[in-house]
């Protein structure tokens, strides 16, 4: 008989039951469902609402089951609908009536929040932990290549000259947001809905504050009603993970083309690499190409709770089951991603000597030629157009910057002088772009020690 059975008359029919139930997803919460029913009953017994006895055997109860859960050795099942009728109807099956006392001034509603709550905060702390990880692989690559001269891209055009330190930097200050972000939503969400039952509290007792510091939050939610309609939480927490694939899937991008022929500015290691069926020849990125196809799928999590969300009233509807999958789909694919991504770069090959030779061609310091006039008094635009008038002329002879005769130079413009090829140098080009945040080696030295202070005060 289910718990909810008493104001029905006939049996559910089989396919609304196998349609209602939630237990072949919501399972992965019990540790969170057993944390908050002991949580609960401790309330309960020391409030006088329940005999402490009952309290104890209640808790007693609860802490069999889970290590009887995590040996295998409970079999959930359809007919009790979801996890915590699972966990409340095994319980008094061997406790006896006592086991029925512990939904006293509880709700499956608040019940269900709080397990919600509970399972994305201990899996934003895992995922803060995969993405500081793979910021220390970042870390150490740009120590490695600050001075790996490459070109910088803009509309996938060579541009100006940078280095690979510059770029991985890059990426490390887009991955500190992702983790701050996290993190704030782990502060905001660390409230306990507990107590607020199904939508209106309880006349019974019950001390709120109790319950949510022994379950580790803050404090509890302030709104009973807020409580068991929110799901901002799990949305905040989609919305960051989003973004975050989203910084895995452009540097999956731009993985993908350095590594292919036309670039060759990487080899990914044999053992994040695949290869074809057909052509012998081939080595494909599949990691990074997955990586960038399973952004789709952690959208497609945060578009579906948005939908289900956006025209509910208050307070619980059922539409509110449909929260848990998006959110474990998520967090399940980026669980999968951040490690794997990590080892991939970790371990991939730099070739410094393709990112050099690529550097040279293009025209990426013609930025720093039109400098070099601005620097003997002429104005920008002036000199912009100077400049101009020269890669033309490089493009007609074939030339570049760094070797287009003197009197050629001079015949655009009286102020160059021999000095404009160590001007040109790609290595002067990085080095005296020593502005907060530029490419210059100690420019991007200051870079790292910024992340290595981040990751310092999260105890990596």
């Amino acid at each position: 008989m289910k718990l909810w059975a008493g104001r029905f008359q006939k049996e559910t029919d089989t396919l609304v039951n196998d349609f209602n139930s939630s237990i072949t997803f919501d399972a992965r919460l019990y540790r969170e469902d057993i944390a908050g029913s002991i949580a609960h009953a401790a309330m309960l017994g020391k409030q006088g609402i329940i005999e402490p006895h009952e309290a104890e055997k209640i808790i007693e109860g609860l802490q069999a089951i889970l290590a009887d859960v995590e040996a295998g050795q409970v079999e959930f099942s359809l007919d009790n609908e979801d996890i915590h009728m699972n966990i409340e109807a095994e319980l008094t099956s061997r406790i006896g009536d006592t086991g029925k006392r512990l939904h006293t001034a509880r709700s499956r509603n608040d019940q269900v929040a709080v397990d919600f709550r509970l399972y994305v905060k201990k899996e934003i702390s895992k995922i803060i932990g995969m993405v500081l990880n793979l910021e220390g692989v970042l870390v150490k690559k740009a120590e490695e290549t600050l001075d790996a001269v490459m070109p910088g891209y803009t509309h996938l055009q060579r541009a100006q000259p940078t280095t690979l330190a510059h770029y991985m930097m890059a990426y490390a200050n887009m991955l500190r947001r992702d983790v701050t972000r996290l993190e704030d939503c782990l502060e905001r969400m660390d409230e306990c809905p507990l107590g607020a039952g199904a939508l209106a509290t309880s006349t019974y007792p019950v001390d709120r504050f109790q319950t949510a510091q022994a379950l580790g939050f803050r404090k509890p939610t302030e709104n009973s009603l807020d409580s068991v309609s929110d799901r901002d939480f799990a949305l905040e927490f989609l919305s960051a993970c989003s973004i975050l694939m989203m910084h895995l899937s452009r540097f999956s991008e731009e993985l993908i083309l350095w590594c292919s022929w036309e670039f060759k500015f990487v080899e990914l290691d044999d053992a994040y690499s695949t290869g074809s069926s057909i052509m012998p020849q081939k080595k494909n990125p599949d990691v990074a190409e997955l990586v960038r196809g399973k952004t789709g799928r952690v959208y497609g999590s945060l578009i579906t709770l948005l939908t289900v969300m956006k025209g509910l009233p208050l307070a619980y509807n059922k539409d509110m089951q449909e929260d848990k999958e998006p959110v474990f789909d998520a967090i399940d694919t980026v669980e999968m991603c951040l490690p794997v991504f990590t080892a991939m770069l970790d371990t991939l090959t730099v070739r410094r000597d393709n990112m050099r030779r690529a550097a040279s061609g293009g025209f990426i310091n013609a930025t720093d030629c039109a400098d070099y006039l601005v620097k003997k008094g002429l104005p920008f635009r002036e000199a912009y157009m100077i400049v101009g008038r020269l890669v033309h002329m490089c493009l007609r002879t074939g030339e570049t910057l760094d070797t287009l005769p003197l009197k050629d130079f001079r015949s655009v413009s009286a102020l160059f002088d021999a000095d404009v090829y160590q001007a040109l140098e790609l290595k002067t080009c990085v080095g005296g772009r020593k502005v907060y945040g530029g490419p210059a080696p100690d420019a991007v030295q200051a870079q790292i020690d910024h992340i290595k202070d981040f990751l310092k005060e999260r105890g990596k």
